[in-house]
Formats: C-alpha cells, structure tokens, sequence
C-alpha cells in the first residue's frame, strides 16, 4: 500500500555562527547577518519520508513557509528525491510565532493528498518543539514525537519507537498522523546527481520575477509581467515550476497569522558576556608552553 507524505521543513540562521549581530533591538532574528541552512531534523524527517516512499511508494511533497531565498532548500529537497514542493511566502506571515506558523501550515497541509506529515523535532532558531504537536492539533490528527525508529507500517497502521530522554517506547495508532523526527532516527541521504542536473533550474514563480527584473533593469512591470509569464509557463511543462502560495490562496483567516496570531511576545533581552575571573600570560615560546604544562600539572588541572 502506498502513503503520501508531507514534510514541513524550514529554511534556519547557522546558530554555529552567531555574532553580536544576530538579534534585532525588537528581539526578533536578525536572519540577514548569519548564512541560511537546511533545519538539520527536518533532514531526518525527509529521510523518513523518502524511506517510506522508497519501501510502500506514494509521493513525497515537502512545503517551508519563509522568504523566496527559502526556494533553496526546497531545491536540495527535490535533489534528494521528493517528488514535489510548496513555498508558503506573504509578507503577512512575518513575525509569525510558533502558533501562528502552525495555524499556516494547517492551510496549506489541508490542500494537499496526504497520509503521514512529517517535522523535525524543533528547529534550531527556536528550540520549542511546538510548531509539529500544534500543527496535529490544528490538522485534528494523532501525533507521535521523538520518533527514533519506524518499526512497522502496514495496512494504515504505523508502529513506532520515540525517545523519551531515559528509555524508549513503542507505540501504534492508524493513520492519517503527523510525526516528529529526532536526528538519531536516520542518517539523512545526500544529493543524487541526476536529480540535481534536473531541478537545479527549478524556480519559485517570485525568483522568476526577481531574476528577470535584474536581467531586465529597464523593462516596464507590464513588459516584466509577460516575460515572467512565459517563463512560468516554459517551466511548468519542464516539470521545474516550485509551487508558490500566499494566505489569500490558503484561505486563511488574517487574524491567525503574522504579528497579530502571534500571542508571543519578547518580554526581555539580556546579553550573556562572559569574562575570565583572572587571566595569566603565556610567553610564546617553547620554554613558556613547558612551564604552562609544568604547572597545569602541579595543581592537577592535567594528569
């Protein structure tokens, strides 16, 4: 038996690399200042995905809401073998919270085809977990978290092992349900170069335009319009058309998104500065480096 899958994946601030620049004064991420990655667990939950594709068939479609730079992880999806992909883009989305960004989802998850919806277990930019339990909730379907293992999938029953911190435990419920990856769960496959050389010219109707306009600097928004639909249209019988959804297209209720959907607020920000108690000066010498050791041994900081 076949089972479509829906992976929610998100476009995340390299938390490896912050700086000083990292926060806005309001709180928010000032994502501009830190290189943009692929969230690592929504990794494992496309593996997942494309394993279950690979063992009972059905499709893949991965979705990420964020701005049109958000199209490249859904490239590096398509490359690694999913079959479709949505980006959710609306300057109305913006400072959507966990809520609101769940509430998002939900709109665009109930357009599609589907029996399992896959998340990584939280992002690295929040940390909060809550974005995969809230989207079952708002979709009205069970949910299993911290899964590690997929032990059995048959007849639209699925059995599963979730982590939960000092043991483990198996559980089993029918489908449709939405489950929460771990990064022990798999090792996440690499691009496949075929798949590559295909959808690397795959475009998001928004990147379209944004290339076109650079292309054409003089061009007209009437002149703009046409070229872009024409290409939208070379593209869409290629196959490498990225789908492209706004709230008006979701249907959804304007007061549940964005700031205003957005019960969360920044109360404080503090900045952590750590500073040495004391501090000892090392000659850069041989002689300077043996008697650092000499004396980290002395007071059995080493042995």
């Amino acid at each position: 038996m076949a089972y479509n899958c829906v992976v929610s994946v998100k476009q995340v601030p390299d938390t490896k690399k912050i700086t000083g620049e990292a926060m806005n004064d309001d709180g928010t991420v000032n994502r501009g200042s830190l290189p943009a990655i692929f969230n690592p667990e929504d990794l494992n939950a496309l593996e997942l995905a494309l394993d279950i594709k690979d063992k009972y068939g059905g499709k893949v479609t991965v979705i990420t809401m964020g701005l049109p730079a958000a199209s490249a992880i859904l490239r590096e999806s398509l490359y690694r073998g999913a079959d479709d992909a949505v980006l959710i883009t609306d300057r109305r989305c913006a400072a959507s919270d966990t809520l609101a960004t769940s509430y998002i989802l939900s709109c665009a998850v109930k357009k599609l085809d589907y029996d399992i919806v896959l998340c990584g277990r939280q992002a690295i930019d929040g940390d909060t977990a809550q974005v995969g339990p809230q989207l079952a909730e708002k979709l009205g379907i069970p949910q299993i978290t911290y899964l590690e293992e997929l032990l059995s999938l048959e007849e639209k029953v699925i059995t599963a092992r979730r982590n939960i911190g000092n043991g483990w435990q198996e559980v089993k419920c029918k489908l449709p349900v939405l489950l929460t990856v771990i990064d022990e769960a798999n090792e996440p496959r690499v691009a496949v170069a075929k798949r590559l050389m295909k959808y690397k010219k795959a475009r998001t109707p928004v990147e379209i335009q944004m290339q076109l306009k650079q292309d054409n600097p003089h061009a007209s928004d009437e002149e703009l319009k046409q070229l872009g639909r024409t290409k939208t249209e070379e593209l869409e019988k290629k196959g490498l058309l990225i789908k492209q959804w706004d709230l008006d297209y979701l249907g959804a209720d304007l007061q549940w998104c964005g700031r205003d959907g957005s019960p969360t607020k920044v109360h404080r920000i503090q900045s952590v500065v750590l500073t040495a108690r004391e501090s000892k000066t090392i000659e850069p010498s041989d002689k300077g480096v043996a008697d650092m050791i000499h004396e980290l041994i002395s007071d059995k900081t080493i042995s």
